[in-house]
């Protein structure tokens, strides 16, 4: 029989529920969600073993097999965590989905991954069956779905004895997940995660400098590497007791860090401004919070942000496919992703792979110290996987400069897409949604330094030309992307031109619109202000 592993997440939970069964792990709170009219949805580990095998169980009644994929697109839930374990002990691997997906972006990745079933939220299921005919989905099992039509409550599962399924997987290699890119350059890539990676994910903590009494928050989705790495993993590993919001939430956020006395939780990206956007209250540095893990806090408000909330800023860096850097709490200049992580290299190359002098942008790669760049497995796509540790490095795609001390400065991303909001944007799926609006003629997607002054941040702009003789209600073409966009896709700006500047290719031109933008003129049409 195998021997269990620290590295293998139906072990993890399984020792964990043998040793301290009665530990409230996680904490699903309701204070953000329903001001706390329901109550909080509580699991401790032996919870989470008793669920888990229950939904095994569902998992083999439908026939998945060893590497069998289904997508599980929810909200943060414990039905979500207790899934993925559910995968770890059938060996079946599971593909996260943002539940706000829709259209081609949802039925792509649904498709390029093969999966035979889904576990979602009720409220997935209206985008889900609008795709689902174009893909290989046999089964859908969704929360709170009782009565739905196309689909079957995932509750009838978890309400049986929940006898322990053996546990089929029989390798630290063998695949959990299969996290999708954001498809910057081209159509998303779905990087596969063996369940070692999710067990490194339970050291990180120790990395970071949670303490045993620590208790971590996020509002983050679970469909997202931070959360499950930040935050779960370490949560699980260490025997935290984690708390969880359905979603982020910048009004509610010191109100349920407070009542659950959480003392530490992460950012990404322009959340922070979001958070600091808020009207100042006399309490705000009455909270428990010992340090905030961010990625990508602006320097403009990074010393402000500590001040007015006191707490300590950890600043890290760390993409799906690998490579991390860390700003330990009060080390480094302020601005800086950090330093990379002992026994890795990293360095800034230009396009002949010769390293950059301080100060000049070029591509982050990393490797082992010593060693090549460990191997990235993108799903049945051999030529990006090989493409991406080229030359023995991992290429990883964002542009970065470093000072004469080595601390590591991100500028921009590297290829066709936009990150705002902590998401890598493609322009190309902005672009279908808005070329099939009656009112517009032709449309080319870029990106502006985003106003919230995150590194490496942009705000989304659509320069858009309008079908001749036709008027436009704004309020109606954003109405248009909120039904076809998921809400970091809507543009934050329209700017209305008569025609789109291009080459003799046809290739848009975006210098000549970035230097004609300004949210100040006449032609520019703000999301906020519609």
């Amino acid at each position: 029989m195998r021997e269990r592993s620290d590295l293998i997440l139906a072990d993890i939970v399984a020792n964990r529920a043998e040793q301290t069964p009665d530990i409230d792990v996680l904490t699903f709170e309701h204070l953000s969600l329903d001001g706390g009219a329901t109550p909080d949805e509580v699991r401790t580990f032996a919870d989470l073993q008793h669920n888990a095998n229950c939904i095994a169980g569902e998992l083999i009644r439908r026939g998945l097999q060893r590497g069998d994929r289904f997508a599980l697109m929810m909200r943060n839930r414990p039905e979500f965590v207790e899934t993925m374990i559910a995968a770890s002990i059938t060996a079946t691997v599971f593909v996260p989905v943002d539940p706000r997906s829709k259209g081609d972006k949802l039925a792509y990745q649904l498709r390029n991954a093969g999966c035979r079933g889904v576990v979602c939220d009720v409220d997935a299921l209206p985008n889900l069956e609008v795709v689902r005919p174009h893909t290989p989905v046999e089964w859908v099992l969704a929360v709170g779905a009782e009565g739905a039509s196309g689909s079957e409550p995932l509750e009838e599962a978890l309400t049986g004895a929940g006898s322990t399924v053996d546990v089929r997987i029989e390798a630290e290699s063998d695949p959990l997940q299969i996290i999708y890119t954001s498809g910057t350059t081209g159509d998303p890539k779905g990087v596969v995660f063996q369940n070692a990676k999710f067990g490194a994910y339970t050291m990180l903590g120790w990395i970071a400098g949670y303490q045993p009494d620590d208790r971590p928050y996020t509002g983050l989705s679970l469909t997202h590497g931070n959360a499950q790495a930040v935050t779960l993993g370490p949560s699980l590993g260490m025997g935290l007791r984690a708390v969880f919001s359905y979603k982020f939430t910048k009004s509610r956020l010191w109100d349920v860090c407070r009542a659950h006395d959480c003392t530490v939780f992460s950012l990404l990206g322009g959340m922070a401004t979001a958070i600091y956007s808020e009207p100042a209250r006399p309490d705000d540095a009455d909270n428990p919070v010992r340090f905030v893990t961010s990625a990508g806090m602006p320097p403009a408000i990074w010393e402000p942000f500590q001040k007015r909330f006191d707490v300590e800023i950890l600043e890290w860096y760390a993409a799906i496919e690998g490579g991390m850097a860390i700003k330990p709490i009060g080390e480094g200049p302020v601005g800086s992703f950090g330093q990379p992580m002992p026994g890795l290299e990293m360095r800034v190359l230009d396009d002949d792979d010769v390293e950059c002098d301080p100060g000049v942008t070029g591509e982050l790669c990393s490797r082992p110290a010593g060693q090549s760049a460990e191997p990235v497995e993108y799903f049945e796509n051999a030529e990006a996987s090989a493409a991406k540790t080229r030359g023995g490095w991992l290429r990883s795609g964002d542009m970065v400069h470093a000072d004469s001390d080595g601390w590591l400065f991100f500028d921009y991303r590297r290829g066709g897409g936009l990150r705002h909001n902590g998401d890598f944007i493609s322009p190309g799926i902005v672009e279908k949604v808005l070329a099939e609006h009656p009112q517009i003629d032709d449309v080319f997607v870029y990106g502006v330094p985003a106003e919230s002054g995150a590194p490496g941040e942009s705000d989304v702009v659509a320069a858009v030309v309008l079908v001749e003789g036709s008027g436009c209600d704004w309020s109606e073409v954003y109405r248009w992307c909120g039904a076809g966009l998921e809400s970091n896709f809507v543009p934050s700006y329209f700017q209305v031109v008569d025609e789109i500047p291009k080459t003799s290719s046809e290739k848009p031109q975006e210098r000549f619109l970035s230097s004609e933008f300004s949210p100040e003129r006449s032609n520019i049409i703000s999301r906020g202000a519609v």
